[in-house]
């Protein structure tokens, strides 16, 4: 059907629909495989009557329930996405009206509406209208378990300890004496497995700690000091360049 072979992830790496289900989420989505990707993502939003967030602002509606899974819906959207990842996460995509162009490894593709399509976690991508009349999308994200080659070695231990404690300063020359490699050979290997240099992917999980410490209710100022943010400039700039929106817009965002 349409919607099974939309969560097979035609293009990407092999993970099945049977890897959905092993997240064990309560939910029942995927009994109503006749729905079309706007439908589907009606369903899985509806299904979260318990959900520890809900943000709506301007032209988005984001739903969150746990770490398992997010339903985020893009109405009329102009803004773009620099290059990022979703680190342990698979993203589902249905375009509803516009065009949003994805850009992967170099080469961009344009969606227009009715296309659905994926993007596996850890895979770099950027997003932007591919016009000026912007782009309408539902995209759910799912954790998905991690391919067995990237759960071990040195690269593994690196992203582990990154992912644990991103605010800590953990400099190249002490990841490259961690790892018992050259900074240069381990900076291109870790890109290689993870989309994003060391340094990058430290900023990227800085920034979702601080969505996280966002959502708990904690102070912008706050936020900051247990990111390991040098200033709230420095969080304001490197925040509203992942999520797209300021900090301040997020959290007044997630007490609505």
């Amino acid at each position: 059907t349409r919607t099974a072979s939309w969560l097979a992830m035609r293009a990407g790496r092999r993970t099945q629909v049977t890897d959905f289900r092993q997240t064990k989420l309560h939910y029942n989505a995927f009994h109503a495989e006749t729905l079309t990707g706007s439908a589907f993502f009606l369903t899985m939003a509806d299904s979260c009557d318990k959900c520890i967030l809900k943000i709506m602002i301007n032209e988005i509606s984001y739903h969150k329930k746990n770490d398992e899974i997010e339903c985020v819906h893009y109405k009329n959207w102009h803004k773009s996405y620099p290059p990022h990842t979703h680190t342990g996460h698979i993203m589902l995509c249905c375009v509803e009206s516009g065009k949003v162009c994805i850009i992967i490894d170099g080469r961009s593709r344009i969606y227009a509406q009715g296309d659905e399509f994926s993007i596996p976690p850890d895979v770099l991508h950027e997003i932007k209208p591919a016009d000026e009349t912007g782009y309408s999308m539902a995209v759910i994200c799912i954790r998905v378990p991690e391919e067995a080659e990237l759960r071990e070695g040195y690269l593994a231990e690196l992203k582990d300890s990154i992912l644990d404690r991103p605010e800590n300063i953990y400099l190249i020359e002490e990841m490259s004496q961690d790892s018992n490699i050259s900074p240069y050979h381990m900076i291109r290997q870790f890109k290689k497995a993870f989309g994003l240099t060391p340094h990058q992917f430290q900023i990227q999980c800085k920034v979702r700690k601080a969505q996280k410490l966002l959502e708990e209710e904690k102070s912008v100022s706050e936020v900051t000091y247990d990111t390991g943010f040098c200033d709230q400039s420095h969080l304001d700039r490197c925040f509203h360049k992942i999520v797209g929106l300021t900090p301040k817009e997020y959290k007044d965002a997630v007490k609505k």
